[in-house]
């Protein structure tokens, strides 16, 4: 059974995709508003940044070690069989955009964002079903 800080940051990860489906409205042009591409942008981030947690948190609670990097978390995961193959890639490319979106928001490519939010929420939503199924 998941734990309360699991299902916590799990949760959060659900308020952060409704805020972006929200701020898009299911028309991905008013990603071109720099308001909206920031929040949305700020939401990506956030919900990058619980399913690191998440992930962590099922390393330390498994007793698996000590993840090497923020991306390294969902490889043991999926070494051990918690997560599939592919949410583990995408959940680790997920990785790479938020730490450009932190670290060179200048140079984030506002098409990255536009394909995120258009092909890749739903990889949150199967780290959550797969973290919730493991637990």
């Amino acid at each position: 059974m998941a734990d309360d800080v699991l299902i916590q940051k799990l949760a959060s990860i659900d308020r952060c995709l409704a805020s972006v489906r929200r701020y898009v409205a299911e028309d991905l042009s008013r990603l071109a508003d720099t308001m909206v591409l920031d929040a949305v942008v700020l939401n990506l981030q956030r919900a990058c940044e619980q399913a690191i947690d998440a992930a962590c948190r099922e390393v330390s609670r498994r007793g698996l070690g000590v993840p090497a990097d923020s991306a390294d978390a969902f490889t043991i995961l999926e070494r051990e069989s918690v997560l599939s193959p592919m949410v583990a890639e995408r959940m680790r490319r997920m990785v790479g955009f938020r730490n450009v979106a932190v670290h060179e928001y200048r140079r984030l490519d506002p098409a990255v964002v536009r394909t995120v939010v258009e092909h890749r929420l739903g990889d949150f939503e199967a780290l959550c079903r797969e973290l919730v199924a493991a637990s």
